[in-house]
């Protein structure tokens, strides 16, 4: 017996789009792409962190202080590139108006 209620093609498709959005988010940072990315896994999974210092002290942050530092001063993104991408993204599926 199955647990998911969700047929496996919705599952894969959405699997799928995580993936891709994923890479694609990867491509945004142009310099410090480790730590950029990071910091934004952090963000994501964050409740109630209130200083870039207090992400670095989360397990989804796995780099240390230095790095987030490092990210955040010497850092570069795409701005283009991700908008692009979050454009994308908010264009697809059934959670097309779901950032509205």
């Amino acid at each position: 017996m199955r647990a998911s209620l969700l047929p496996d093609v919705v599952r894969r498709d959405a699997f799928a789009e995580a993936s891709r959005f994923r890479g694609e988010f990867c491509e945004c940072p142009t310099a410090r792409r480790d730590a950029f990315f990071e910091l934004t896994d952090a963000v994501l999974c964050a409740d109630g962190a209130e200083t870039p210092v207090d992400l670095t002290l989360l397990v989804e942050h796995r780099c240390g202080q230095g790095a987030m530092c490092g990210g955040l001063n010497h850092g570069r993104i795409d701005v283009d590139r991700l908008r692009t991408v979050l454009a994308a993204c908010r264009g697809r599926g059934s959670t097309a108006g779901a950032w509205s």
